[in-house]
């Protein structure tokens, strides 16, 4: 029946045993081969995306990573594995709505919506292939990335902000409070093969029940740091005024430590010079000295009364009326 389906023109049935079979079997070998490197070629050729790279395994170990573009292994030997590394950019917790997750419980026992946008992607194919899960080929997307990061964040966020009370959240601890968590965030995710490229708050508020008190403290807080600016202006002005004023009163008392000191050594000169005197002539400079101290007592405004029964005279060394021996240190006699 085969023969029959060969017709020749005008009907006629074509003899296979004229076909030229030996001739074709020349050809056969290499149109085998041709055929073979073929498959081969297209088995062994791998195209990477510019948002991808590949994982090679040989024998179900890791032998490389492949970057974007197009690569040839060893067909049936070498098998890639595509894995996205483009980033991605989540809002936690899920939902965006206050909600249990969004609320969290902070340092002093108080609440605080906490609501923020992390922004990551793969960065070592091989040990996210091996360490997300038992399976060395396992599927991958997007959203088994998401679930870890979500998990991951949501914990090191609870953990922060129960270490910091409600005003250092809203207040000049939030930066600090960021910051914490994305080094954290990212040192967790990093046993996974995945990079923090960003970590922002984008909601730090009470809840809306206690609102209002809120308000009213940030009002405070606000009235608080405009007094203490005008305590700093105040004193920006009035500091140089008592610089200045110091000055002028160390200047002053300098001028008088100058003035009481030259009138101390003038007084220890003249003291010197009468020392000098007394040693010369010890009886007449008493006696100098004595009728100076009277005169300067008895030349005064003031009343001066002497009580002194034994005293003959109001200037003993003078003798006047009296037969006592004269000088100022009689033995019984002297003004008192």
């Amino acid at each position: 029946m085969a023969r029959d389906i060969f017709r020749g023109e005008g009907g006629d049935n074509l003899n296979l045993d004229d076909f030229p079979w030996q001739k074709i079997s020349g050809f056969l070998p290499f149109l085998i081969i041709a055929v073979v490197g073929i498959v081969l070629i297209a088995k062994s050729a791998v195209t990477v995306q510019a948002h991808e790279k590949a994982v090679v395994l040989r024998f179900g170990k890791e032998k490389g990573i492949l970057p974007p573009g197009l690569h040839f292994l060893i067909p049936f030997v070498d098998k890639p594995i595509n894995v996205n590394t483009q980033e991605f950019s989540i809002r936690l917790p899920m939902g965006g709505a206050e909600n249990d997750q969004t609320l969290m419980l902070t340092g002093d026992l108080s609440a605080a919506v906490v609501q923020w946008t992390i922004q990551f992607a793969v960065s070592d194919p091989a040990k996210y292939l091996f360490t997300m899960d038992h399976d060395p080929i396992p599927s991958r997307n997007v959203s088994h990335v998401g679930a870890v990061v979500e998990a991951i964040s949501q914990s090191v966020m609870h953990q922060l902000v129960g270490d910091y009370s409600i005003d250092e959240m809203l207040t000049d601890r939030r930066e600090e409070v960021r910051a914490e968590a994305q080094e954290l965030t990212e040192t967790q995710l990093a046993r996974f093969g995945i990079a923090v490229r960003s970590l922002q708050l984008q909601r730090v508020t009470p809840p809306p029940r206690v609102n209002q008190a809120f308000d009213e403290v940030n009002a405070s807080l606000q009235k608080k740091e405009e007094l203490v600016n005008q305590a700093k202006r105040e004193r920006n002005v009035m500091l140089p005024q008592a610089l200045a004023g110091k000055d002028k009163l160390i200047q002053e008392a300098n001028g008088y430590a100058r003035r009481r000191r030259a009138e101390a050594e003038g007084e220890i000169a003249a003291l010197l010079a009468k020392y000098e005197q007394y040693k010369l002539a010890p009886e007449s400079t008493r006696q100098r000295l004595y009728l100076e101290a009277m005169e300067e007592v008895l030349s005064g405004d003031s009343p001066i009364t002497i009580i002194d029964d034994e005293l003959p005279s109001v200037l003993p060394m003078m003798q006047i009326g009296s037969d006592q021996p004269s000088g100022p240190f009689s033995p019984k006699g002297g003004v008192r």
